[in-house]
């Protein structure tokens, strides 16, 4: 979220219209091979903190890639680089949610205690 407000105050100050040929490539590829993990990581993400973050990042990879195009194709129709600047806005907005969504569930992981799990040498004197 850090690199992408850093990236719009950027360019805001450096207007230049992007390519949106190179945008739209980057988007699609990005799109295909973020859809590969999602689809892989989706049964898995109310499994732990770690994989919920790994699903919500690959989520949100899916939303910027689907935003990039739809960025590229604005920058294709209108020949200025305020479609992009706008999908970044609405981009940063969404990271830094999902961020939150994460500290959250990452705080309430450390206030709760965990069960107590069984160790490998008590497991196996009963057996």
């Amino acid at each position: 979220a850090l690199a992408v407000g850093a990236q719009i105050v950027w360019r805001l100050s450096n207007p230049t219209v992007p390519l949106f040929e190179t945008m739209g490539v980057a988007a699609l590829l990005n799109v295909g091979l973020n859809g590969i993990c999602l689809w892989l990581l989706t049964p898995l993400r109310h499994s732990d903190i770690n994989l919920a973050s790994a699903w919500e990042c690959s989520r949100n990879d899916m939303f910027e890639g689907v935003a990039v195009i739809v960025a590229a194709v604005g920058v294709w129709l209108f020949q200025g680089g305020w479609p992009d600047l706008v999908i970044a806005s609405l981009l940063l907005v969404l990271f830094l949610r999902s961020a939150w969504r994460v500290l959250r569930m990452a705080w309430r992981g450390l206030r709760t205690p965990e069960p107590a799990t069984p160790s490998c040498a008590s497991s196996n004197e009963s057996s």
